[in-house]
């Protein structure tokens, strides 16, 4: 499930949301409704290209992910994972919310 979510200066963006309401990944702010849902129907299409997830490890030790654009710009970011096993696994509910 995709959430639109605008904000009172304009900004708008989106978040992925699981079946059971469990955010996967939250968007960066869109400059225009027009991009964001640009974005949006393009996402499917991204998904299934490794090279646009990019696995990151903070200097907590903690993991997570981005979701770049074609354009190689960041689209969103996901949750901490305390494993690299959980992020992977959060990849792959992305992937397969968005493609049910």
């Amino acid at each position: 499930m995709i959430e639109l979510n605008y904000t009172l200066n304009q900004a708008c963006s989106f978040k992925l949301k699981n079946d059971k309401g469990h955010t996967l990944l939250k968007s960066v702010n869109f400059n225009s409704e027009e991009e964001l849902k640009a974005t949006v129907s393009n996402l499917k299409t991204i998904i299934n290209s490794p090279s646009k997830f990019e696995r990151k490890t903070n200097n907590q030790g903690n993991f997570l992910f981005s979701l770049k654009g074609d354009n190689g710009k960041v689209i969103g970011n996901s949750k901490k994972y305390n494993s690299e096993a959980g992020m992977e696994n959060g990849i792959k509910n992305l992937k397969n919310t968005l493609q049910s």
